[in-house]
C-alpha cells in the first residue's frame, strides 16, 4: 500500500476512536451529575438531622438523657451528641440554690403564737434521682422544709426558740436532709432569719427582763454593803487597839469635808474628853449596881 494512503487511514481511525471516547465520557459525566443532583437534597437532610443532635452543657449543668423513654445516662459538661428523634435530654443545674421560706405562723410548746421565716440552701448531687424520683424537686424541697419548720417550732418553748437557734437550725437541717437524700439532693444549711413575737408578749418579756436586772442590782448592792460592813468592823477593831489611828482617821475626814464643803463649821472635841465621859459613865453605872446589890442584901 502507498505510504501516503496508509497515513491518511491511520489518522482517520485515530480521529474516529477519539470521537467515540469523548462521546462516551461526556455521556458518563452527565449521568454522574444527574445522580448527584438527585441525591443532594437527601444528603443535605441527613447532614442536618445529624447536626441537630449536637448539644452543649455548661460546667454547672448535667444532661439526663432518655432513649425511647428509658434512662440512658448522664452527659456533660461540654459537647455531646444525641440520637435525633430517639433520645431527649433534661438539663439539671447542680449549683447551690437558695430557697426563702415564707413567714410561718405557728404555736410553740408553751402555747405562744409566733411568726418565723427561714432560708435554706441545697444542691443536687445526683441528677438522675432528682429527675426520676420526684416530679418537681424545687417545690418538694420547699414544701417539706416549711412543714418541718412548723413541726420543730411546735416542739420547743418560746425561750428555747430564742436561745437555741443554732441547735434548732442543725436539727431542722438533719430532718430535711434525711427526707431529700433519696431524691439526690443535699441540704447544705438552714438558718432562721427572724422570729416575730406578739407585742403583748414583748412587753411582758421587757418587764421580766427589767425585774431580773433590778434583782441583780439589789443583790450586788447588798453584797457590797455586807463586804463594806465586814471591812468597817475590821477597821474599827484595829482603831480600838491604837487610839492614834482613830485620830489620824479623824484628821483625814476633816480634810475630806473641807474639800467638799468649805463653809461648814466643825467643832473639834479632844478624845480625852470622850474617854473621860465614857469612864465617868461606867463608874456611875458600877455604883448604881453596887447600891442595888446592898439593898437586896
Amino acid at each position: 500500500m502507498h505510504p501516503i494512503r496508509s497515513n491518511i487511514c491511520a489518522t482517520i481511525i485515530l480521529k474516529l476512536v477519539a470521537y467515540i471516547f469523548c462521546t462516551l465520557a461526556k455521556g458518563y459525566t452527565l449521568k454522574i451529575t444527574d445522580t448527584l443532583m438527585y441525591f443532594l437534597p437527601i444528603i443535605g437532610v441527613i447532614v442536618f438531622v445529624l447536626l441537630s443532635g449536637i448539644r452543649i452543657a455548661q460546667e454547672y449543668q448535667r444532661a439526663v438523657v432518655f432513649r425511647l423513654g428509658r434512662f440512658q445516662g448522664i452527659r456533660g459538661p461540654g459537647l455531646f451528641w444525641l440520637i435525633p428523634f430517639i433520645e431527649r435530654q433534661q438539663l439539671v443545674d447542680i449549683r447551690t440554690k437558695t430557697v426563702d421560706l415564707e413567714q410561718q405562723e405557728t404555736i410553740t410548746k408553751d402555747s405562744v403564737t409566733i411568726k418565723v421565716n427561714a432560708v435554706l440552701w441545697f444542691k443536687i448531687t445526683n441528677p438522675e434521682d432528682a429527675i426520676i424520683k420526684v416530679a418537681d424537686y424545687n417545690k418538694a424541697v420547699y414544701q417539706f422544709s416549711v412543714t418541718a419548720l412548723r413541726n420543730i417550732i411546735g416542739q420547743h418553748s418560746l425561750d428555747e426558740v430564742l436561745r437555741e437557734r443554732e441547735q434548732i437550725n442543725a436539727t431542722l437541717q438533719k430532718i430535711v436532709d434525711a427526707a431529700t437524700g433519696p431524691w439526690g439532693i443535699k441540704i447544705e444549711m438552714v438558718e432562721m432569719k427572724d422570729v416575730e413575737i406578739p407585742e403583748a408578749m414583748q412587753r411582758a418579756m421587757a418587764r421580766e427582763a427589767e425585774a431580773i436586772r433590778e434583782k441583780r442590782a439589789r443583790i450586788v448592792k447588798a453584797e457590797a454593803e455586807l463586804e463594806a460592813s465586814i471591812k468597817l468592823t475590821q477597821g474599827a477593831k484595829e482603831m480600838e487597839r491604837s487610839p492614834i489611828a482613830l485620830e489620824l482617821r479623824r484628821m483625814q475626814m476633816l480634810s475630806e469635808i473641807g474639800i467638799d464643803n468649805n463653809t461648814t463649821t466643825i467643832v473639834l472635841v479632844p478624845s480625852d474628853f470622850t474617854n473621860a465621859a465614857r469612864s465617868f459613865t461606867e463608874m456611875v453605872a458600877a455604883q448604881k449596881l453596887a447600891t442595888q446589890n446592898d439593898d437586896i442584901i
